[in-house]
This record gives structure tokens, C-alpha cells and sequence, in this order.
């Protein structure tokens, strides 16, 4: 179960990120963003979630685009 509610990547430092996002009320692509940015150093795949941290951002960019 500790796998699923707190894997040992969602657990470093002395805040969940989902506790963040909840917080801030984030919606979905800047939640993602976020979560991808603060485990990517603990999952062993820095870049690949950097680049999925980028590309929720520029997702959330079109979105903004369309609604001007």
C-alpha cells in the first residue's frame, strides 16, 4: 500500500507535493508541471520529467492562446 499512498519519491522533504498543489489550487497542467519538477531528482529520470514538466507548461500555454 506504501507503494500506492507514499511512494518513497512522493516523500522527500517535509511536504507532498499533492499538498502543495492542493493548496495552491493548481489545475491540471501547472499540478503536473510542479510534480514532475520536485521528484525529478528522486526518480532516477531528471531529464525525462523535465521535459514532461515542459510540456504540461507549453499545453497550458496553447490553452491560454486560445482563450485571447
Amino acid at each position: 500500500m506504501e507503494m500506492i499512498n507514499h511512494p518513497e519519491h512522493y516523500n522527500t522533504g517535509a511536504i507532498e507535493v499533492i499538498d502543495v498543489i492542493e493548496d495552491w489550487e493548481l489545475d491540471f497542467h501547472l499540478g503536473n508541471a510542479i510534480k514532475y519538477i520536485a521528484r525529478a531528482e528522486h526518480k532516477g529520470k531528471y531529464k525525462e520529467d523535465i521535459k514532461k514538466a515542459i510540456w504540461y507548461l507549453n499545453r497550458k500555454l496553447e490553452i491560454l492562446d486560445k482563450e485571447v
